[in-house]
């Protein structure tokens, strides 16, 4: 893989946590390069250090040790504010249990990274408007979260996740509170974001969710254990696209 197309570059990362007399290592000297427009499957079991390389991957942590160049900037040693400033404008985050809040609109929802943006009102709704329409929920913009299926509360989140059009959509066990029909029905529309030139890293304990990305990085131990191409999806994926150019 091009480190020139790399939007994500890491190199012998490690985060280290003290727990009182106890240390930790979470993730134990991981390198791997994320090409931009991948769709990337992070697998492991729980203490494998995937939640651990996510929060380092999303700019929520900062690593121990070892170098994390995102989109050509070296983001290892920023500080809160700096970290806060690009997670706004490089990553969508979607997340598990949607994270809404639950007295806003969907409208209201999505449209609130936006805020931070210096936007008008005006152009806030408008621009969240198209998102809730992108993802199937034009006739629910004025729904609260209660007021809406667990389907379309994740629905909302992954349209305010794409609302500042971001580099990378990280996604955090999209489907672990969905039914298998509602699963296979987000899992689509994430396959429509990386069609659209996303990047897409998805974190799952899942097979069948992971089988959904076209590359599967397993953890184990803190440490990378398999990184390999899913050959099956990457085959159809080729198929749909020459049929659509031609």
């Amino acid at each position: 893989m091009s480190t020139k197309n790399s939007i994500i570059d890491i190199t012998n990362l490690r985060k280290t946590y003290i727990m009182g007399l106890e240390k930790i290592d979470a993730l134990k000297d991981v390198s791997l390069q994320i090409a931009k427009n991948e769709y990337v499957a992070l697998m492991g079991p729980s203490g494998s250090g995937k939640s651990t390389l996510m929060n380092l991957l999303g700019c929520l942590d900062t690593p121990s040790a070892g170098q994390y160049i995102l989109n050509g900037s070296d983001v290892s040693k920023l500080d809160d504010n700096m970290l806060a400033e690009i997670r706004n404008k490089e990553i969508g985050f979607v997340f598990q249990t949607f994270n809404l809040l639950p007295r806003l609109s969907s409208l209201e929802n999505v449209a609130l990274p936006l805020v931070y943006a210096g936007l008008s009102k005006s152009k806030r709704h408008a621009v969240a408007r198209e998102k809730l329409e992108l993802v199937g929920l034009g006739d629910r913009v004025m729904h609260r979260p209660n007021e809406l299926s667990g389907g379309q509360r994740q629905r909302v989140a992954i349209a305010r996740a794409l609302v500042n059009n971001p580099s990378i959509i990280l996604a955090d066990e999209p489907t672990g509170n969905l039914d298998t029909k509602t699963s296979v029905e987000i899992m689509e529309i994430f396959e429509e974001i990386h069609k659209a030139g996303n990047t897409v890293i998805l974190v799952t304990h899942e097979p069948d969710i992971s089988m959904h990305a076209h590359r599967i990085i397993r953890l184990r131990d803190g440490l990378v254990e398999k990184d390999e191409r899913n050959e099956t999806i990457i085959s159809a994926y080729d198929t749909d696209h020459r049929y659509l150019e031609n």
